[in-house]
């Protein structure tokens, strides 16, 4: 099942201690967007997923997709 909250909670832990504004810079991304997709607020597009999981060196399938984060 897909979850935006599980989602937001995987985003945040990639992201761990680098600032929200040097991840979304280096997406292409707003701060404000970036914030959204962390809290499960917002879904993000497909290419925005697609940008997220090259930052982070995963398939967009184990950031989103998957039931367990690993």
């Amino acid at each position: 099942m897909y979850s935006l909250e599980k989602n937001g909670r995987r985003l945040r832990e990639l992201r761990g201690k680098v600032p929200r504004q040097i991840v979304a810079s280096a997406t292409g991304i707003s701060v404000s967007a970036l914030a959204m997709y962390e809290s499960g607020e917002r879904n993000p597009r497909d290419e925005v997923k697609i940008a997220l999981a090259r930052y982070y060196g995963k398939q967009v399938s184990d950031i989103f997709f998957r039931q367990e984060f690993t």
